[in-house]
């Protein structure tokens, strides 16, 4: 393949595997890969991984409980970025143990491994990729409860889901240092359930409760999609009497009556940013966009 581009050979490696620390003009590029493309070149996984101690694949864990809009959009930039450096994404659900997990690693020897959401579930919470309260949970979680102080509430309540989330703790801690910040009483929590009737019950018995709440902010906006339809079971107007606001915008609230108010995050920037950390690349330009209040008509 060298001799065919007119290369040297470390200039064919360098091209093949797109080292960022190398400065290789464009044309020798496309010579480099047009004779890779004539020659019928494909990479042998198993030497590459021999040569380099590493696989091209990267693990990623994802926890029981943190699926969501929000991981699926980190998923689908995480693999785009690693793609782009020709590696491939290897995604584990739910629990695994320690033995099962060496097995995988003893089998594959992945370049990386990434915990989703692991900041948050080992105690360093304000230590994110996004900077904590610049761009990361603690950041979301303030803007959600400031959109509803800006329109005129002081008495909120975070809705949960029934199913148990790891992040429902840490949620409530941002979400209380957010209300000291914005001088409001800190909110309380109210699990709302799957099941129509039941989610209606949990809503009612919570407002009779807590009658001084003007506001409902959903863990996400699944859950705030559940509040929207036990407030109309319930008469209840919104906003006039409740104001809704979800989280992690997945498309569906936009067809909500009224339309959902939600806050939308960026995650595929986020997984495209813990790509290139992955793989030691730097992040050069890439800085992943504020999340924003995507402003409908239930706040």
């Amino acid at each position: 393949m060298a001799a065919a581009s007119g290369v040297s050979r470390a200039t064919v490696s360098f091209v093949l595997n797109d080292d960022p620390h190398q400065t290789i003009s464009a044309a020798t590029r496309d010579r480099v890969k047009e004779a890779a493309r004539t020659l019928g070149y494909v990479p042998h996984g198993i030497a590459r991984a021999l040569r380099e101690g590493t696989s091209r694949v990267v693990v990623l864990n994802i926890e029981a409980g943190l699926e969501s809009h929000y991981s699926r959009s980190y998923i689908d930039g995480l693999d785009a970025e690693l793609a782009a450096h020709g590696y491939v994404l290897l995604v584990r659900h739910g629990y695994h143990t320690a033995q099962a997990t060496q097995q995988v690693l003893d089998a594959i020897a992945p370049r990386a491994v990434i915990r989703f959401g692991e900041t948050y579930l080992t105690g360093r919470e304000l230590n994110d990729l996004g900077g904590g309260w610049r761009d990361g949970l603690a950041a979301h979680a303030a803007l959600q409860l400031r959109h509803l102080v800006d329109n005129g509430h002081t008495r909120i309540a975070l809705a949960l889901s029934d199913r148990e989330s790891p992040l429902a703790a840490t949620r409530m801690k941002f979400t209380g240092l957010a209300a000291s910040d914005l001088s409001i009483p800190r909110p309380d929590s109210v699990v709302i359930p799957t099941e129509r009737s039941a989610c209606a019950e949990a809503v009612a018995e919570y407002l009779t409760r807590e009658p001084e709440v003007t506001a409902i902010a959903g863990f996400n906006d699944d859950v705030a999609l559940r509040v929207l339809m036990a407030l109309q079971d319930l008469g209840r107007r919104v906003p006039d009497d409740v104001a809704v606001i979800g989280f992690d915008d997945n498309g569906y609230g936009k067809y909500s009556n009224p339309a959902l108010t939600t806050v939308y995050v960026d995650a595929e920037a986020h997984g495209r940013l813990s790509a290139r950390l992955a793989l030691d690349l730097g992040v050069g330009s890439l800085r992943p966009p504020p999340a924003r209040v995507v402003v409908r008509q239930s706040a």
